[in-house]
Order: structure tokens, then sequence, then C-alpha cells
């Protein structure tokens, strides 16, 4: 009697066809068909958040092996990463300039599917999924910078979350819901740490995987209706490889030249003198200030569902209102513009 192979018996336990795999993957990610300008590197950002993403979840697996969320030890742990741990000062740096420069890709690639209509029909939900990316991505930031618990993370969460309080609807859920209670205390520390290695990578992997079925599903949408072709496999994989090359390049010489700080333990019975979100949020916190708190967080929450369900909305002015196509472009460089004026007038502010 001859003796049955392990291949044999694996494959009689997972009745796999192989050959229906191997096709499937060769139709849907080989041979893709890429229109033509894709090969602008511009263009070829989609890739870029999802290397990111990846780095960002190896860097955050290797951190936590030494962080603590408790209030009388968090500080002391993202100290000890920083000065004691071998290449925990890199590591850490990876995982800080990873989340900056994912918020810049991200914004990128929306910034690129806005201009060239990359989310008209049948791609709205594409685009609704890619605006979910953009908040969890913040989300995650805003988390992952509480975590330092030094004293401008702490009053930061502080304001950040008094802020998530007023959203119409929602807010005080979510302001108990994030904090535990009425005010940042340890529980929040654990939530927040929780959110930022569970819930929020979980949602990230979920979205990804959306988008990315639905972008094979319909392919990359052309620029032009008779835009030429090219496979994905090799060009465009090796166009992805370059890049990730050059993100880690980017993101080890911003950490050695710009290595994290630590800053001083966060005290909550005093208030620093300016207390300032980070770059991303810069926006939203100068509309704050100008605008009364509860009309300002009602006009944000409106712009949000405005960004969210743009395809819609698109559409509906071309038809009912026959808003000519140049005007898109207006309302693009005009958000670009009041983003990047407020991102630059805080920066310099202080």
């Amino acid at each position: 009697m001859r003796r049955e192979k392990f291949s044999e018996w694996i494959f009689k336990r997972f009745p796999i066809d192989l050959q229906k795999i191997s096709e499937m993957w060769e139709k849907v990610f080989v041979k893709e068909p890429i229109p033509e300008h894709m090969k602008n590197w511009f263009f070829a950002l989609g890739a870029t958040p999802l290397v990111l993403f990846v780095f960002q979840a190896i860097t955050g697996i290797l951190l936590t092996l030494y962080y603590v969320p408790s209030p009388d030890r968090a500080y002391e742990s993202v100290r000890y990463i920083t000065e004691e741990v071998k290449f925990g000062f890199w590591i850490r740096g990876l995982h800080r300039w990873g989340s900056n420069l994912m918020v810049i890709a991200v914004i990128l690639h929306i910034v690129r599917v806005f201009f060239t209509k990359g989310y008209k029909a049948p791609r709205e939900l594409n685009w609704i999924i890619g605006s979910f990316l953009l908040i969890i991505t913040l989300t995650f930031c805003f988390t992952g910078y509480s975590l330092i618990y030094n004293q401008l993370s702490y009053w930061a969460t502080t304001v950040g979350t008094n802020m998530i309080g007023e959203i119409p609807f929602v807010g005080k859920f979510l302001l108990l819901l994030i904090r535990g209670g009425i005010d940042v205390t340890h529980n929040s520390l654990i939530r927040l740490y929780n959110l930022h290695i569970g819930l929020l990578p979980t949602l990230m992997v979920v979205m990804i995987v959306l988008h990315i079925v639905l972008v094979r599903l319909h392919g990359v949408s052309k620029v032009y209706p008779d835009e030429p072709t090219y496979s994905f496999y090799p060009e465009h994989f090796y166009t992805v490889l370059q890049i990730m090359l050059f993100l880690l390049v980017a993101l080890s010489t911003l950490t050695i030249v710009f290595p994290p700080g630590i800053g001083e333990p966060a005290d909550p019975n005093n208030t620093p003198l300016h207390i300032k979100p980070e770059w991303y949020f810069f926006a939203v916190y100068s509309v704050l200030k100008i605008l009364p708190l509860k009309f300002g967080i009602w006009f944000m929450f409106f712009v949000l569902l405005v960004f969210i369900f743009w395809p819609f909305i698109d559409e509906i002015l071309l038809r009912r209102v026959k808003m000519k196509p140049s005007l898109h472009y207006i309302v693009g460089i005009a958000v670009i513009l009041i983003f990047l004026f407020f991102t630059v007038y805080e920066t310099i502010k202080y």
C-alpha cells in the first residue's frame, strides 16, 4: 500500500483548487490593467498609506513590549523606550514620523482622487470608505499622542475630548466612552490605549480590505476615456517597492535628524500657557477659535458630512444647479489653501 504524501493529506482536509486560486490571483493582481497616468509618482500614492500602516503596525507592536498604560508609569515607560532600550529611540521615531507621513499620504491620495474625479459612479462607496480611513488615521494620531502622557499631550487630550463632547447627537456619549468618566483619569488612558491598539487597527484593516477589493472590482479610474493601460506586475509593483524603500529611508532620516522628544511629565494641576494640537488639527483648531464653540462644532460637522458624501453632492450640483465642471477645481483649491493657511499660521504663531 502506497504511503500517503503529506501534501495529499493536507489537500484532503483543505480541498482547495490551487489552479483556480492562481488564475484568479493572476487576473486580479498580476495582470490588473493600470491606467498610463499611474506611472506618475503623484498618482501612485495610493499604496503609500498601506505601506506606512504596515510600518506603524510593526513599530507599534514593538513599542507595546515596553509601554505601560497607567498614569504613574506611562511617561516613565516612554522615557525608558527612548533613552534606554536598544534602538528604542529609532523605533519610536519611526512610529512618530510614520504617523505624520501617513496623514500626509492619505490627504494627498484624497486630493488626487478629488481632482481626477475618481469618486464618480460607480466608485462613490470607495470615496466614502476612503474618507473614513482618513478619520480613522486622525483618530489613531490623537489616541497615540495622548499615550505619551507628558504635559502637552495630557492637556491636548483634555481639550480634544472636550471638543468631542460638543459633537452633535453623540458627543456626550463619546466623551464618557473615551474618558471613562467626566474627567481625564486613569480610565481615560486605559481606554485610549485600548482604542489605539485594539479597535482602531481592526477598523483600519477592515476598511483597507474593502477599499482594495472595490478598487480591484472597479479598476483604477482613467483620466481619459481612451487612456492606454499596463499590467500591475512588474512595473507598478516595482514602483510600490521603490516607494517602500524611500519611505523607510525618509523615516529613518527624520528620526535621526529630529529624534522624538519626551517633554515634561503630565501635571493635571498645572495648565500650560499654550495648548495646541498636532499640525493636522490646526485648521479645525483655528476655526473653533474664530467661531463660537457650539456653532463651530456644528459647522465642522457639516463640513465633514459634505466631505464624506461629496460624490452625491457633486452629482446633484452638476444636474440640478448646472454647476460648471471648472467650479469643482475652484472648490478643491480653496479648501487646500484654507487648510494650508491655518496650518502655517498656527505653526509660526508661537
